[in-house]
Formats: C-alpha cells, sequence, structure tokens
C-alpha cells in the first residue's frame, strides 16, 4: 500500500482508532492498515454466522416460552409476560420491540416481536435470576445440557462480540477460534441438522488462517485479562 493512503487512511479513520491495531504490528503503517482490513473482513465473515446462530436461538426459545405461557397462563403470547415473570428492563425491551413490529401500521404478530427483540435479550433470559422460574422450560431448547450457565456462557460470549462487531471495534485481539468453536456449538445443541448446515457455510476459520499480525507482527496483540492467548499458526 502506498505510504500516502495508509497516512490518509490513519487521517480520515483517526490515529486513536487505528493505534490499537499500530501497536499490534510494531507501528508499521502499511501493516496497521492490513490488519484494520483484515479484521474488517473477520467481522463480515463472523456477523453471517452470528446472524444465523442468532436466528435459530431466539426461535427455539421462542417456541420453549410459547408453550410455557400457554401451558401455564392460557396465553400463547409469552412476552406479555402474564405470570409477571419478567423484570422491568424486559419488559421495556418487549414494549419497544411491540412499537417497532407494528409500525406504518402492520398488524403485531409473536413472530414480529421476536424479530424485533435484541440479541441482548436472549442471554438474559439465562441467567441466574431465571434459574427456577424459565430454565425448566427453556432447558428443552438444548435437550443435551442440564446446565443453565452451560448455555448462558457461550451466549454471553457471543453476544459482546457482535456488540464488538456492530460498533466497528477491533476484534482480532479476541479468542476468535474459541468464539467460533462455542458459536457452532450452541447451534449444534439446538438443532444439530441447522448447525451442520451453518457450519459448512461458516468462512470464519478460513479468514482466521489469513490474519495478518501472525505473520507480520513479533507479538500477539494484547489480551482481555482471563483470556487464552490464540496459538499462533
Amino acid at each position: 500500500m502506498a505510504e500516502a493512503t495508509a497516512q490518509l487512511l490513519q487521517q480520515r479513520f483517526s490515529a486513536e482508532r487505528l493505534g490499537t491495531y499500530q501497536a499490534s504490528v510494531g507501528g508499521d503503517l502499511d501493516a496497521t492498515v492490513a490488519l484494520y482490513e483484515w479484521n474488517a473482513t473477520m467481522s463480515g465473515a463472523f456477523w453471517i454466522t452470528l446472524g444465523h446462530v442468532e436466528v435459530l436461538i431466539r426461535n427455539a426459545m421462542h417456541r420453549q416460552l410459547t408453550d410455557w405461557s400457554t401451558r401455564l397462563y392460557q396465553e400463547p403470547r409469552w412476552y406479555l409476560d402474564p405470570g409477571r415473570v419478567l423484570d422491568e428492563r424486559r419488559h421495556q425491551q418487549v414494549a419497544k420491540a411491540r412499537e417497532q413490529a407494528t409500525r406504518d401500521g402492520r398488524q403485531e404478530t409473536p413472530g414480529r416481536v421476536v424479530a424485533e427483540l435484541t440479541f441482548g435479550f436472549w442471554p438474559f433470559l439465562l441467567t441466574r435470576a431465571y434459574d427456577r422460574s424459565l430454565w425448566p422450560y427453556l432447558r428443552g431448547a438444548w435437550p443435551s445440557k442440564r446446565l443453565r450457565r452451560d448455555v448462558h456462557g457461550p451466549m454471553a460470549d457471543l453476544h459482546e462480540l457482535r456488540n464488538r462487531i456492530g460498533h466497528h471495534e477491533p476484534i482480532y485481539n479476541r479468542p476468535l477460534k474459541e468464539l467460533h468453536t462455542k458459536a457452532l456449538n450452541l447451534a449444534g445443541w439446538t438443532c444439530s441438522d441447522t448447525g451442520a448446515w451453518i457450519a459448512s457455510r461458516c468462512q470464519v476459520l478460513a479468514v482466521l488462517d489469513t490474519r495478518p499480525w501472525t505473520v507480520r507482527a513479533s507479538h500477539a496483540p494484547p489480551q482481555r485479562r482471563g483470556q487464552h492467548r490464540p496459538t499462533r499458526r
């Protein structure tokens, strides 16, 4: 890449934004831009897989919650919370989703409401607060998983990754191979056939094999506390 182009991108994208990348490749500006580009490519590849996993999981949870609400309260629209189980923040998220689902005069349907709920809504239903109320019903979405935390942990990690991608943040210094495994495991636990379909179309590992910093940097990028350093490829 021409030095002038690299300098232009540093100016337009800001030195602060590129600073993390630049520190990870020893200061070389061309290598910085290459890593920045790769980060965008990896974000795109992961976004596709996360999208498939999100839709699969939320629909599975929606089915379980519909059954729960219908059996206990004779109300299939579980998001109306007839048993007053959800906390106030979840009520606010549902209210916003219902508003968005009916914009432009559209009729409200459970499917439309579920589609408008953010990904962050779903992992919260797997927290300890709902261990007794919702987990006995939600666990049916993952027949092989007995413990709530076995599902909640990976979902929370993927939610964090999704947020970083959505805000155009660095993900090259995250444990991407582990997160890839968590995403495909969640899909497989939910539906093995759909999980296989998602895995067959996932490009994350192919992009991971091309990450510039493993070739051009003299050391791995800094890791968050508690994370494992990725294996050099």
